[in-house]
């Protein structure tokens, strides 16, 4: 477990594969304001892990940001039946097998307000993800909003794939799939609103964190939706 800041941690996990690249795993974990604690979509559950996390507080929220990340949430669940779970609208559909306490949508007030902003990413049928700003650290926290694999995570033949993709650093983004299937004038305004937060650091599940000129790299990282320009 490695520190973003104040009150702010991540954990890399074991790679899992889908569409036949290695994905690596990361979650966060935010202190609160009360010391209780903030998981941002969970690793694989091991006891060095649970030790580690024990020693910084009392598990308090699970939160399963897309439709993608919950593999590991129902053993989470298991081991800290006191921790409420929150997910999208998408994730608790398909883990019907979970009970949530809260489901994420844009107008929802949420108990860690104070400590973390969010934003509901829409705009595609195809995904949705909730985007959280730690506001202490002014750390940007995404799963598969944008991915920036370091070139060396693929062997030669599927680093040309992830490239196609475009989620190798330094030019990691938002994979082409999901990005051919919004509606940029939804996603823009979503953009805006976080470019709004002036982060200044980046941490996402996928790739290499970005640690500084965080506006300058999101810019970059959506010029396909043509955003007003920011100082970062």
């Amino acid at each position: 477990m490695k520190s973003l800041g104040n009150n702010i941690w991540y954990a890399d996990g074991d790679s899992v594969p889908f569409y036949t690249l290695p994905y690596t795993t990361r979650m966060v974990i935010v202190r609160l304001a009360d010391n209780s604690l903030w998981i941002h979509s969970p690793i694989k559950l091991t006891q060095d892990l649970v030790n580690q996390v024990d020693a910084l507080g009392q598990v308090r929220f699970l939160i399963a940001p897309n439709k993608l990340h919950h593999l590991f949430l129902k053993d989470w669940q298991q081991h800290y039946p006191s921790a409420a779970v929150y997910g999208t609208e998408q994730v608790s559909q398909k883990r019907t097998d979970i009970q949530f306490d809260g489901i994420l949508t844009s107008d929802v007030t949420l108990p860690w307000e104070n400590d973390i902003q969010q934003c509901l990413f829409t705009g595609s049928k195809a995904m949705q993800e909730c985007v959280f700003f730690h506001r202490d650290s002014k750390t940007l926290i995404v799963t598969d909003l944008i991915e920036n694999f370091s070139p060396d995570a693929f062997p030669p033949i599927k680093r040309f794939l992830a490239k196609i993709s475009g989620v190798v650093a330094p030019n990691g983004k938002m994979p082409i799939d999901w990005r051919l299937s919004f509606n940029k004038d939804v996603a823009r305004e979503h953009m805006q609103h976080i470019i709004s937060w002036q982060p200044e650091k980046i941490v996402m599940a996928h790739g290499l964190i970005i640690e500084d000129h965080a506006v300058s790299f999101l810019e970059k990282s959506f010029s396909w939706l043509k955003l007003s320009r920011q100082k970062d």
